[in-house]
Parts: C-alpha cells; structure tokens; sequence
C-alpha cells in the first residue's frame, strides 16, 4: 500500500468516541488488535506525546504519532468517528479523522517522511472528502489504498 507505513484493512475502522483520552484508547486497542503490539504501551507513548502538545493537525484532522521500541516499521492506523471530537487542533476545529502513526524508537528521519505522507494524504481534498464519505472500515481502507497507489504511480 505505502512504502513509508504499514497499513491494514484490520488497523482502520470507524468508532465512536468521547473525548480525546478515549480516542487515544482506542487507539492503542486498534494498534494492539491489528499489529500484535501491547495496547498500554501503545497508549502510554501517544499520550506521553500528546502531552507535548496536540497533534489536532487541523480541518479535522488529528496525527497522534510516537515512536515506540520493538518496531521494524512505522505502522498506521485510522479511525474515523461517528461524530466530531474536539481533539485542541491548531484551527480549533474538532476532529472526525484520526490517524494514528508509530514507528521504530530510532527512526528519526523514517518517523518524518511517514508524517508527511499523512500529511499529504488529508491535504489533498478528493481523499479528504472520500474519507468523510466513507461509511465503514472497508471503505476507508479502499479509498487510502487507491490514493496511495495513485500516489506511487
């Protein structure tokens, strides 16, 4: 799918979440449940950077990101909630897309290009707004896989 992150069909699902704190639960159970990782550990380093600041990227947008020991690869991962949460974003609007991203403790340049790539993928407005229509977890995981596959050619 990308050659930056890893991404699975099992690591993308839409949700319903209050808050921030349960979003980045959520989160780690997604991560824990899709990749074999250890959900606490998963959670403790996104909060242990969130509270460096919120990483609410803006047009409802949210990357929290860590890196995290034990890794071989970034891995990605994404849940789009049923409705908006506010998440402290830069624009101050609440976020409905959250994209999670963890990578190798020592991957500092690899850690950055994969936030980029993100980032790139919700700047471009067709997949920002394929991402808002879609309605389930097989559509989310289809509309990245076609615009990173885009992307790649």
């Amino acid at each position: 799918m990308n050659s930056i992150f890893l991404m699975t069909p099992e690591s993308v699902c839409v949700t319903q979440a209050d808050g921030k704190d349960h979003i980045l639960r959520r989160l780690g159970e997604l991560f824990a449940e899709a990749y074999a990782l250890d959900g606490s550990m998963v959670l403790e380093h996104l909060e242990e950077r969130e509270n460096l600041g919120s990483t609410g990227f803006g047009r409802g947008v949210a990357i929290p990101h860590a890196r995290m020991p034990g890794l071989k690869r970034p891995v990605a991962a994404l849940l789009k909630l049923e409705r908006p949460v506010d998440f402290a974003a830069a624009d101050g609007l609440p976020v409905d897309l959250v994209f999670g991203l963890l990578s190798p403790a020592n991957s500092g340049a690899t850690h950055l290009h994969a936030l980029a790539a993100i980032s790139r993928l919700v700047r471009d407005e067709g997949v920002h707004d394929a991402l808002s229509d879609a309605t389930n977890g097989e559509a989310l995981y289809s509309v990245l896989t076609n615009a990173t596959d885009r992307d790649a050619a």
